[in-house]
Order: structure tokens, then C-alpha cells, then sequence
């Protein structure tokens, strides 16, 4: 490797890495978000959510209960094939 090319690499290296250094606390979420992200709540303390469309505000109870009674289905996926194993 030549030293032209030397230079070039670690100058990008060094340009990456200033330029992330300043844009990090510009991109940083702040400590009472993240805190709040990280903190669990219930499903009645969240409210209602506008999933448009006609459809309207719904619970994110209502939005739940819809979920595990109807699963999404990928497509292409077939339903699995039951076959008697006997005994």
C-alpha cells in the first residue's frame, strides 16, 4: 500500500470518527425518554390509539385481545399438515 493511500484511510477514519463524536448528542435520546422507554407499563395506562382507516381509536387492550385471537399470517405460509401418528 502506498502512503497516498495510507493517508486517505486513516483520514476518513479520523473525519468518521469527529464526525460522530459531534453528532452523537444531537442524535441521543434524553435520559427522562429513555428511562421512560425502558419502563413498562399496562395496557390500560396507555390509552387509546387512531389506527385510521375508518376504523377509528381503539384500546391498546381492544388492540391486544384483537392480536392473540388473530394471529397475523405471513404470506406464502401454509397451515401445517396434521396427519394421524396412531399409537
Amino acid at each position: 500500500m502506498d502512503r497516498n493511500s495510507f493517508l486517505f484511510c486513516v483520514g476518513s477514519l479520523v473525519v468518521s470518527l469527529l464526525i460522530a463524536i459531534v453528532a452523537f448528542p444531537y442524535v441521543s435520546m434524553d435520559v427522562q425518554s429513555l428511562e421512560a422507554a425502558n419502563t413498562p407499563r399496562p395496557a390500560h395506562e396507555m390509552g387509546s390509539v387512531d389506527v385510521g382507516n375508518g376504523f377509528g381509536k381503539l384500546t391498546v387492550e381492544e388492540l391486544m385481545a384483537f392480536y392473540v385471537e388473530s394471529p397475523p399470517v405471513e404470506e406464502g405460509a401454509s397451515a401445517p399438515e396434521i396427519r394421524f401418528g396412531g399409537c
